[in-house]
This record gives structure tokens, sequence and C-alpha cells, in this order.
């Protein structure tokens, strides 16, 4: 089987010229320092992996990073996968409310984060355990609905840190069972994340009103591009600290 094609986007030299080196189940080919060269050039890759912090927005104020970057990307039809230091869960639960299929923390170590990336490329979905938590909070409080009893048991053990094989010993399944259905349930999650509106959220999570309007954009505004909105909700997210 041939290895995944993969597009890098990263303002750091260093990343885009190694890590077809340092990763060699990618077959790496684009890497460039903003979505809007790759979308100038169009590869046809199974993901793009994106850094959210991109650039200097005062400096260049029409290079499109965070949210703005996964929307015009997906919109594309690429399937995203976030590679970042970002830690803020609002802001890694936004990212796949935008439309990201997956998040790396380029913390991980080289080989795990090279096994997300393939799992991404292979069709899954990536949900960093800070997200499982709020995701696991939203299914309790009937945000988000569509999930089988089994299904509900299987996030709870997720969302309480515990691994696949204790999950699994407690559900009296075998470990690649539960991987099948994990696989599935953080699709679903993800696609039911991306109907809630903020308001929702902060209700089933007992923020104030208005609390995640710096994480979330109106789906009024997703639905029609507005490049506009997003960089100035980009700025709101980015000018908090985390690259």
């Amino acid at each position: 089987m041939r290895p995944p094609a993969v597009a890098v986007v990263d303002d750091a030299s260093l990343i885009r010229e190694s890590i077809g080196l340092l990763m060699p189940g990618l077959d790496v080919v684009a890497a460039v320092a903003t979505v809007e060269e790759l979308v100038r050039r169009a590869p046809a890759v199974d993901v793009v992996l994106l850094d959210l912090h991109l650039a200097n927005l005062e400096q260049q104020p029409d290079v499109r990073q965070g949210i703005a970057a996964i929307r015009t990307l997906t919109r594309q039809g690429y399937r995203v996968c976030v590679y970042s230091q970002e830690e803020r869960r609002f802001v890694l639960a936004a990212c796949l409310a935008a439309g990201a299929s997956g998040i790396v923390s380029k913390a991980l170590p080289r080989d795990r984060a090279e096994q997300l990336f393939l799992d991404v490329a292979a069709g899954g979905t990536v949900v960093p355990q800070p997200v499982v938590g709020i995701l696991e909070v939203l299914v309790r409080r009937d945000c988000i609905t569509l999930l089988s009893e089994r299904q509900r048991q299987i996030l709870h053990g997720r969302a309480r840190g515990l691994s696949y094989a204790q999950v699994a010993r407690e559900l009296f399944v075998s470990e690649s069972t539960l991987r099948g259905y994990w696989f599935d349930l953080t699709r679903s999650l993800s696609g039911s994340l991306r109907g809630l509106t903020p308001g929702e959220i902060e209700r089933a999570l007992g923020l104030a009103p208005g609390d995640l309007l710096e994480f979330w954009a109106d789906p009024a505004e997703e639905a029609d591009g507005a490049d506009g909105a997003d960089r100035k909700e980009w700025w709101r997210i980015g000018g908090r600290g985390g690259r």
C-alpha cells in the first residue's frame, strides 16, 4: 500500500523541510508556508497538516490562519489535521467545529504523531483528550443525542482518561472492537459538534452568555464564508498566546 500523500502548511521552515524525513510513512508532496500558496498549487493529497499560528496578523493581514485557514481548506475539499502547540481546549474544539478531521500536538513523540496523521489520512478522526471531556459533557446534557448506550459508555470511559484496553475490559469487548467503535464515535461526535451554536454549548457547560464567541463564529457567517469575519475571529484566538 502506498503511503498517504500529505501537504504541510507551516511557517517554520525546519518543520516543512524535515517532516517527510522524520516520518517515512508519509509522502509529503507539498510543503508551504501559507494556505494561500497551497490553494494556488492545488496538490492532490489525502490530508493537509496545518499549523494554526502561521504568521503575525499585523504584518500579513491577508494570510489566513486558525479557524479561517481550516474553513478555506475544507471548502476546497481537503481533509485537515491541525498540528500545533495550541493547548486551550475551546480553541481545539472550535477547530473540530470548523471542519478539522483531527488535532495532533507538536509535543507528541514523532512516532505517535505519525500514526495519528496516518489515522486521519485513512478517514479517521483524532480528538485530543481535553476535547473528549467537552464532548462527554455535551452528550450527558443532551446537546448531542444521536448516540447509543454503548457509545455513551465508551465516551465516558475515554473522557475519564482510560486506555482502550481498560475501557474494553469494563465493557467486555476486545480492544480491536472498541477501537472500531471509537473510530465511528469520534467521527459522529465531530459532525454533531459542527452543528451546535455557541449558546447551546455555553448553556450545557455552565458558561456565561458570550464566553465562546471568541472561539465559535456565528453559523450565518460560516455559511456565507465571510473571510473578514474569519480573520477577526482568529485575531481574538491568536492574541491570547500558545504557538
